[in-house]
């Protein structure tokens, strides 16, 4: 799971320049201008998701009678229960009710697994489930109300999920409900010292809430997050329960760590090739090297990270030339 590269030409005699090739970083949307034109992308049911250029905003429709549709954005790293991250997002609903079933579905907005959530086995209603139940999540639930036969009516929700990469799931729960046509903001904070998700909701500008806070038990192995997204999810696995509903999304903030790779130098020390930079915890490092960009080899590591300056040595530099790069990879 490549997450970050930096490449170094080590030329003999010639200054050497570190250049940054990807690396994650915070980011925001606002909708002022075209999401699509700039690092946003649609997967699925195109007609669930279109810019608003009048409202400045992305209307979305959650119906889980289509397919898993995504509007998405990469995050441009990986994120683990180790990592210190968070999400901001206005919501309005115009419109949300059961579809084909009585029971109530879920809309969602967070992180998820790209390559997980678009498999054609991630079915997000059938929960723990060894061949389909979801991995590798963490999102903004929200159940309207329903209705199940001999039991009841069940009440609007509000349910943080996390999942982990083996189908275990943590929640938080509250009855609430996202009342139609009022503007809900949303931030979901995840701290690693003590992987607890903590939300805070406002609606119309005054405190709404408390939502339970979701802290990882024991049993929670790791999660592998890679994109943030508005995320309708179809029904497939979970015949008892359905949603369709229509709002709007906006001014989306999403806060990442530092990347794995940060303030790399390169260059020559007593006649071999050396990298030096700040290391993450929870990471392991390689030092790679080619000479056509054809093919890479390992010349040193694996190393693990430990929040400080790390340095990875190529003993043995070809003696005409070399590129060199990081491998950040998450165990």
């Amino acid at each position: 799971m490549l997450k970050n590269r930096l490449l170094v030409p080590a030329l003999v005699g010639l200054c050497l320049i570190p250049t940054l090739v990807a690396a994650a970083a915070s980011f925001s949307e606002d909708f002022s201008s075209n999401p699509l034109l700039h690092g946003w992308g649609v997967s699925g049911d195109t007609n669930l998701f279109a810019w608003n250029p009048i409202g400045t905003n992305l209307q979305v429709t959650w119906d889980s009678a289509q397919t898993n549709s995504y509007f998405y954005h990469p995050l441009g790293t990986v994120l683990g229960k180790e990592d210190d991250f968070a999400l901001e997002f206005e919501l309005r609903l115009s419109d949300i009710s059961t579809n084909t079933a009585t029971g109530p579905f879920e809309i969602a907005i967070g992180f998820i697994n790209f390559a997980e959530a678009t498999s054609a086995n991630f079915w997000r209603g059938s929960g723990i489930d060894p061949a389909h139940g979801p991995r590798d999540l963490a999102e903004f639930d929200y159940f309207p109300a329903g209705y199940y036969d001999g039991y009841g009516p069940v009440y609007p929700s509000i349910s943080p999920t996390l999942v982990d990469s083996d189908n275990n799931f943590a929640s938080g729960f509250a009855l609430l409900e996202l009342t139609t046509n009022d503007l809900f903001h949303v931030w979901l904070t995840y701290s690693a010292s003590n992987q607890t998700l903590h939300t805070d909701i406002t609606r119309n500008g005054a405190p709404y809430g408390p939502v339970d806070d979701v802290t990882l038990p024991p049993s929670f192995t790791d999660m592998r997050l890679d994109t943030v997204a508005v995320c309708s999810y179809s029904a497939v696995g979970d015949p008892y329960d359905s949603v369709l509903a229509h709002g709007t999304v906006d001014y989306i903030v999403v806060t990442l760590p530092p990347p794995p790779v940060v303030g790399m130098t390169g260059g020559f020390a007593n006649g071999a090739w050396q990298a030096q930079f700040t290391s993450r915890t929870n990471w392991v490092y390689s030092l790679e090297r080619t000479v056509d960009f054809q093919s890479w080899t390992a010349v040193a590591g694996p190393l693990n990270g430990d929040g400080t300056n790390l340095t990875l040595v190529d003993p043995m530099p070809p003696a005409d030339h070399a590129f060199y790069r990081v491998r950040a990879l998450l165990p």
